[in-house]
């Protein structure tokens, strides 16, 4: 298995880079090609994963091992593919992904492409207090910010994300967020009970 390439980068395209060394252009799948865009023309090094199947073998790429290793770890969950792991290192922060697993946040890791309700409470179950391997000097991990809205009946949601459009602080809605609660209402009722609390 190949560690990684080094060698001059001669193409960024939507979907892959092209690394050559050696006189051979290697196609590279990366989840972010453009950000290898800065380096073209310049000799770089790759880190790279090979995935070997009965029709194909394909070279996937990135900038660092943390990447790498979150990428092999993402794979040996139930229902993640290469392309669906390759997306969720490519669609967030590594530091925030380990912390969303680690604080069992399923609803920030649905937020990643082809990540439904299902496949994240997989990725929690299966790698949940497996991740220290990666370099903690690399990656620091932060406890996940709730956000206000977490938890909250579709329609009290509404009525609060409406509010924060409006230019209402989280402080303020944190107020009246109790009393909106008690009752059951339409967003359109709680926002309208919410802007009669905040202004009585």
């Amino acid at each position: 298995m190949y560690d990684y390439i080094k060698g001059i980068i001669t193409a960024v395209t939507p979907e892959y880079i092209v690394v050559e060394a050696g006189q051979i252009g290697y196609s590279i799948i990366t989840g972010n090609p453009f950000s290898f865009s800065a380096l073209e023309g310049k000799e770089t090094k790759v880190y790279l994963y090979q995935n070997v199947r009965e029709d194909s073998l394909t070279l996937f790429g990135f900038k660092t091992l943390e990447e790498r290793f979150l990428f092999k770890k993402l794979l040996s969950v139930s229902g993640i593919g290469p392309k669906s792991a390759l997306a969720i290192i490519a669609s967030g922060d590594a530091a925030k992904l380990i912390s969303a697993i680690e604080a069992e946040d399923d609803v920030f890791l649905t937020k990643f492409p082809s990540v439904g309700k299902k496949t994240a409470r997989q990725i929690i179950l299966d790698l949940k207090g497996k991740l220290g391997d990666v370099a903690v000097n690399e990656i620091q991990v932060e406890p996940v910010k709730q956000e206000l809205t977490d938890g909250l009946p579709p329609a009290l949601e509404e009525a609060l994300l409406a509010l924060q459009a409006l230019g209402y602080s989280d402080r303020e809605l944190k107020k009246v967020l109790p009393k909106l609660k008690e009752e059951k209402l339409s967003s359109d009722e709680a926002i309208k009970l919410a802007l009669r609390l905040m202004t009585s």
